[in-house]
Parts: C-alpha cells; structure tokens; sequence
C-alpha cells in the first residue's frame, strides 16, 4: 500500500547547516494574518522553534493566508523535519487555544536552497510577495515581513531589491 503523506526527496540534506524555504497555508486559505496579534503569536512560537531546534528565521513574511519562512540551520544536528513538525505544531496549539479553529493545512511545500545566489533571489521572492499580491507599493512598507537575523534593510541589500538595472 502506498505511503499517504508526500515523499521527502533522498537527495536533500535534511540535518545540518542548510538554508530551506519553507510555506505553510492556512487551513481552508483562511485569511488570519490581517491583523498584529495573530501574527505575534505564531511568530513568538517560530522563533521558540528556531532556538530549540538550532535554526535562524533568516526572512519570513506573513501574508493574509499563508507565511512563507527562510530558515538556516546553525548546528550540525540542525533538523528540518523536526523544526517544521513543531513550528507548526506551537503555533497551531496556541492559535487554537486563542482563536478557538485550526490553523494550518495538513502539508507545506519545503525548498533546499543549494547556495548564496538561490539564498539571495529566494529572499527577494520573499519579501517581494506582498507587492505582487498589490498589499503595498514596497517590502518596507509590509508590516508582516523581517528576518531574526536581519534588519529589513539588510534583507534589500541583500538580495539586490531596489538595485536598478540599466
């Protein structure tokens, strides 16, 4: 009988030093992250993760019905699997328990960022999401984005934002 849950790829380090992106829905495209407060919770309960499980928050953007995470690991034994489990699971615990409904769909979409060219147009997909849903005319201007590591204006220089091509 097959395996119902999606396959993790055999080829993808998932313990180590690695940079993912990572995208968690809301269950049923619920439009919760609209206002500060639901976002602080779960947010709160990412960064307890990541320092549990050895991982930096290297970008992250709530939009209205999903959060897209740029996650590093910081130790050898730094563990994706583990990490995404028990994001998801903290935060859908304490979202419950104030909001009295589920929070997440069952499965995320997971990405292995493979080196600092993918890590820096990975970061400008990010922090560019709420432009491209027309949210605000600039990342700076999205109160839901940022990084634990960076400043939001670090994360544009780093992957080039405002840079002007000629």
């Amino acid at each position: 009988m097959a395996h119902p849950y999606p396959p993790h790829h055999d080829d993808v380090p998932y313990v180590g030093k690695y940079h993912y992106s990572l995208m968690f829905c809301t269950d049923d495209r619920r439009p919760v992250f609209v206002d500060p407060k639901p976002v602080e919770l779960v947010l709160a309960q990412f960064m307890r993760t990541a320092n549990e499980q050895r991982y930096v928050l290297t970008a992250y953007c709530f939009m209205p019905d999903h959060v897209h995470l740029i996650v590093s690991g910081l130790s050898d034994d730094s563990d994706l699997k583990t990490f995404i489990a028990r994001a998801k699971q903290y935060s859908g615990f304490h979202f419950k328990r104030e909001y009295e409904f589920g929070l997440w769909q069952r499965y995320g979409f997971e990405h292995f960022i493979r080196d600092e060219m993918e890590l820096a147009l990975t970061i400008r997909y990010v922090i560019a999401n709420p432009g491209r849903a027309g949210l605000v005319s600039h990342p700076s201007e999205y109160p839901y984005l940022g990084s634990s590591r960076y400043s939001i204006k670090e994360l544009l220089e780093i992957c080039e934002y405002d840079r002007v091509v000629d």
